[in-house]
């Protein structure tokens, strides 16, 4: 159903004609898939709907600009386009629909997200990559509202690194830097912050990408003068218009129902982004949604009649049809012949999207039912396993719950019997469960060899007497040779340019580099995050700086909604190996010395979340990404900048292991478990209490996500038989995180002959000043006295109560 990008004036008449009418196939297939669809949710095949009616003649004309390398980040209703680039036919369209998790019927997510969430193949089977540059690519879609927008960003920027930086192989992923980010999204959405941030800094950072704004008036209910200043959202960002003296903005308005103006608008929008690396807003007006928002309601309870009517007679479908009747291109009877078999063509490609899906699910269906038989055959239960394996054989569409949840019920009733019967139900289950439970879970994380838990730690080598640095120099000069070694590396991020990081790291590198490759941001850290994300989904390694851990928090929903569900969203025929840089802990005061690990381990999976020490292990865990391919998050200690590191002669060359714990001093009373700035005080508490005859073994944690991967924490327990995590997040927060693994994952309970202690913060964000800090988190005479009162309970003889 592909659309061709060539235009009336290069056509004869009937090559024109040709063309119009496969556009209007694509549009009238579009729209009854999303008629059927409705229908579909509504009569409980599928759970819910949210679809691209009233949208479809843009989005032909948005296809028709959009070549071979481009990007598109968009959002839940651009399925017109994604057919008019032949990335989706009906049965996939109601694969999605149904949540088909067979990644070859369902290409966009293998049944991960619901339908309307779009995608196409970064990677091959491997997990290598495509070569971009001779396909047409769309970003893999989330739900959150304006959440495509940071990334869109990234995927146009990815295109001025291609152009402006040498030494790149860019064989695979640019052509010059002459592809286009397509941007899409809805009016109403256009209300969030992310939308605005986004907007500006392609203004500053002048990108080719091109923004698209459906505006159908509505958001879900809510009418645009309660979204919008003045209603509209190009004249308010008229400030962005760019003119003969300032760079900024080509802003475009067009009719979403004007067939012919549409496809000028949309040529002339790539052709000035393309070209000129200028970023192009089109307004895409008088649009409508014939069937409301989604599935979940009906847009007749907040619409006038009024309003209706003119959404049916302006419906862009409604439109182009007069059009092409006015114009000769086909006449009524034509266009009935067509739609008739169109209707026709996606009911077909309905019912086989809803056999395909099916036909697995009843073949686990027969063969459990058969096993109850069996079962019940041998059972003094035999009248209860019947009855469900009766009730499973009424339910004439199943689901896989339904299957499994019959086969499990059923084990009840035999709990106490021994048959071979029951040993195959047994079998089968476990084998049932090892097939199925990774089609819901899997991909997380890159599951090949190509992942971070793979690469060999390369220790740090030393001369005989090495000089001691501040750490600061030790990380500086780990990225330069970094960026000598991998030309498509950059970082960005507020102070990272000019100053070299406000600690600085990235010292002098700017000059060395240039600043497309260690680059200034402004304040505004979704987008530098967004911007990473973009990026690497285009072959480069960025590397995004968020300036201070407590200002990750403005970034988060773009961290835990797209960057670490990249992976799994897209069942790994896509990744975005970016790397998030910060620093964090033990400063001064509310908002600069926070530590919120608990939150971000628990919004952040699918990425490495990894905690350094001091420098020399931060260096080398970038070295260990490097090598790698997948997403992580670094904390660099705060205050370890200006302490002093011996500096190592293998710069660029060590690596990190991530997922691997380090004992940094052993002892047999007790084990001791911290990690980053923490550990100093952990390692100073541990030289008292041997003092007063306690020797405790300290262990450094290092990786969060994923955490201590060899087991060697149960390990020392085993040893020590006391265990204590010190950690200065908040109470149950990180402290309680990795007590949880220890105890329950690892089996340390079983070892222990005291109760596993934790040690955090106090339950507020820490106080300013040196006094703040000590009355805030946890200080040596803390971590000292709850390491004795544990010594104490367990021999009071030895170890006299102390306060």
């Amino acid at each position: 159903m592909q659309t061709k990008t060539n235009t009336k004036k290069d056509l004869s008449f009937e090559d024109f004609k040709a063309e119009v009418l496969n556009d209007y196939k694509v549009a009238v297939t579009s729209r009854e898939c999303s008629l059927l669809g409705r229908r579909e949710v509504l009569t409980g095949k599928a759970k819910f709907g949210i679809f691209g009616d009233g949208k479809e003649v843009p989005q032909l004309a948005l296809a028709k600009a959009f070549k071979n390398g481009d990007f598109r980040s968009g959002y839940y209703r651009d399925q017109t386009f994604m057919m008019a680039i032949d990335e989706l036919n009906i049965e996939q369209f109601f694969a999605g629909l149904y949540a088909n998790t067979d990644l070859k019927e369902e290409p966009m997510s293998a049944g991960r997200q619901m339908g309307g969430h779009f995608t196409t193949h970064s990677l091959d089977e491997n997990g290598n990559w495509k070569d971009l540059t001779k396909q047409k690519n769309s970003s893999s879609d989330i739900s959150p509202t304006a959440g495509q927008m940071p990334r869109l960003l990234g995927l146009a920027q990815a295109s001025k690194i291609y152009r402006n930086v040498d030494g790149i192989d860019a064989a695979k992923f640019s052509n010059k830097g002459n592809e286009v980010a397509w941007g899409t999204i809805g009016n109403a959405s256009t209300s969030e912050g992310l939308f605005f941030e986004t907007i500006n800094a392609a203004g500053v950072l002048q990108v080719p990408m091109v923004i698209s704004v459906w505006d159908d008036e509505y958001g879900i209910s809510v009418h645009a003068k309660h979204q919008t200043t003045k209603e509209n959202i190009s004249e308010i960002l008229k400030g962005f218009q760019r003119d003969k003296d300032n760079k900024g903005y080509e802003i475009l308005r067009v009719k979403g129902w004007d067939y012919v103006n549409l496809i000028e608008t949309y040529e002339m929008a790539g052709k000035i982004a393309r070209e000129e690396h200028v970023p192009v807003l089109i307004h895409v007006l008088e649009l409508t949604q014939p069937q409301g928002h989604s599935t979940s309601g009906s847009h007749e309870r907040y619409k006038s009649q009024d309003r209706l009517t003119w959404e049916r007679e302006h419906d862009c479908n409604v439109k182009m049809r007069e059009w092409m009747i006015a114009h000769n291109i086909a006449t009524e009877d034509e266009l009935e012949t067509l739609e008739k078999d169109i209707k026709k063509q996606v009911r077909d490609g309905k019912k086989a999207a809803w056999t395909s899906y099916l036909k697995p699910i009843l073949k686990e269906k027969s063969e459990i039912i058969s096993l109850l038989t069996q079962l019940a055959a041998t059972s003094a239960n035999k009248v209860f396993i019947e009855k469900l394996a009766n009730e499973l054989k009424d339910i004439k569409e199943p689901n896989r719950k339904d299957v499994i949840s019959t086969a499990r019920k059923a084990l009840r009733y035999v709990i106490s019997e021994e048959s071979q019967a029951k040993n195959q139900l047994v079998t089968w289950i476990e084998d049932y469960f090892a097939e199925i439970q990774p089609k819901y879970s899997s991909d997380l994380l890159n599951e090949t060899e190509t992942a971070a838990i793979h690469i060999k730690e390369v220790k740090p080598t030393y001369d005989e007497r090495p000089e001691q640095v501040d750490g600061r120099v030790v990380i500086r000069d780990n990225f330069d040779a970094i960026f000598s070694k991998y030309p498509e590396t950059l970082v960005f991020g507020e102070d990272s340019g000019n100053i070299g990081d406000v600690n600085q790291g990235l010292e002098g590198l700017q000059e060395k580099y240039g600043d497309l490759r260690v680059a200034d941001a402004g304040i505004r850290e979704a987008t530098i995050v967004g911007q990473g994300i973009g990026m690497a989904m285009r072959g480069l390694r960025p590397i995004a700086e968020i300036q201070y851990l407590d200002y990750l928090m403005y970034a988060l929903q773009i961290i835990s909604d797209d960057l670490a569900t990249v992976r799994y969203r897209t069942k790994s025929t896509q990744k975005a190996p970016l790397i998030v840089r910060t620093r964090g802990h033990r400063l001064e005061g509310i908002w600069h010395s926070g530590s919120q690990m608990g939150g971000i381990l628990n919004l952040v999976r699918g990425i490495h979340v990894l905690v350094p020490r001091n420098m020399t292990k931060a260096a080398g865990f970038y070295n260990t990404l490097l090598e790698s391919d997948e997403p992580a998050l670094i904390v660099e200690c705060l205050n370890g900048y200006r302490l002093k590191e011996p500096m190592p002669n293998n710069i660029g060359k060590f690596k990190t292991p991530i997922g691997v714990v380090e004992t940094v001093k052993e002892g047999t009373d007790i084990t001791l478990v911290s990690y980053g700035s923490t550990l100093r005080i952990v390692e100073q508490a541990a030289k008292e209490l041997l003092e007063v005859g306690i020797d405790a073994e300290i262990i450094d944690v290092q990786s969060l996500l994923p955490f201590d991967l060899n087991h060697d924490i149960v390990k020392s327990v085993a040893k020590t038989n006391r265990l204590m995590v010190i950690d200065e997040d908040m109470p149950g927060g990180a402290s309680a995180y990795i007590l949880d693994e220890i105890i329950n994952k690892q089996g340390a309970f079983k070892y222990l002959d005291s109760v596993p202690k934790t040690l955090a913060a106090q339950p507020h964000r820490p106080a300013y000043g040196t006094d703040g800090d000590y009355f805030s988190k946890p200080s040596t005479e803390d971590v000292f006295e709850a390491v004795y009162a544990v010594m104490h309970e367990a021999n009071p003889s030895d170890f006299p109560k102390l306060r």
